[in-house]
């Protein structure tokens, strides 16, 4: 699956109008760090701070950049911050099917093709899939064709019942990983499309054999799952008559200068366990 353009441009979370006073107050007691802190990490003073956030004193825009660098916001937030202290946007947000982006395009598909036969693929901020390998394909296969309609999106693929739920042999541990991890990112980024996505996935109904299995107090069974030491919470899943696990990492880009690339990750499954690789890599040979 190619890189694809990804969906409509997502706004910011935080009204202009409402000040850059109270909008930069906000991250700060986000990140619970005091207008002391703040103003040693920023090199200024906490009664110039105080200033900016009560409106009494307009910051410029390289210091609303720096106290933005220092509270970790994110970049789509960081031109709100800006729009709102009376500046153009510092970051550029450019399509993904823009051609200034072909090098970026061509180089994931590159990292994740090589990634073969093990299952890795690109999302952007709310999980929308950008792109894709044949390890991904391969695990869709089965999957309702309304999930598969596009825009893909990687929690619902995941979580949702006629998606890959019920083939999950430890669906309830894999589903509280990723809506903590979406909690994570919400208290990070405080995204209302990323929140309105939650809240649907997290409502979805559990499988019914997990059910069943908790009914019967057989929820921790491994069910034929290979025994081996893991570093990492696994996703076991099955796939033609027997069970794969995989261990899941997620790569962001370092230090991004544009929206789009800032909200990027390339999510690669690694083999968990000898029959796995053995299984993914018989599929090739």
């Amino acid at each position: 699956m190619s890189i694809v353009a990804s969906g409509p441009t997502r706004s910011s979370t935080h009204p202009v109008g409402k000040g850059v006073g109270p909008l930069l107050r906000g991250w700060r007691e986000q990140r619970r760090v005091s207008q002391l802190e703040l103003a040693l990490r920023a090199d200024s003073s906490a009664r110039h701070i105080s200033f900016i956030e009560t409106g009494r004193s307009r910051p410029s825009e390289e210091m609303v950049l720096r106290l933005a660098e220092h509270l970790d916001v994110p970049v789509r937030e960081r031109n709100a911050l800006l729009l709102a202290a009376g500046y153009a946007p510092h970051y550029p947000e450019t399509p993904l099917d823009d051609p200034s982006m072909d090098a970026l395009r061509q180089g994931m598909e590159r990292l994740i093709q090589g990634y073969e036969p093990y299952p890795a693929l690109v999302v952007d901020a709310t999980y929308t899939v950008l792109a894709a390998n044949r390890g991904i394909a391969m695990l869709l296969e089965g999957v309702c064709e309304s999930l598969l309609t596009p825009p893909l999106n990687a929690m619902r693929l995941t979580l949702h019942p006629e998606g890959l739920a019920p083939r999950i042999r430890n669906h309830r541990e894999w589903r509280d990983h990723l809506l903590a991890q979406m909690e994570r990112q919400i208290a990070l980024d405080r995204s209302e499309p990323l929140r309105a996505l939650y809240e649907e996935v997290a409502a979805y109904p559990v499988p019914e054999q997990e059910q069943e299995g908790e009914e019967e107090g057989e929820g921790d069974v491994d069910g034929g799952v290979e025994h081996v030491p893991h570093f990492a919470l696994p996703l076991q899943i099955e796939h033609g008559g027997r069970v794969l696990s995989f261990i899941s990492s997620i790569s962001t880009f370092n230090t991004p200068m544009d929206v789009t690339v800032a909200e990027l990750a390339i999510e690669t499954f690694l083999p968990a366990d000898p029959a796995t690789v053995k299984y993914l890599q018989s599929l090739v040979s």
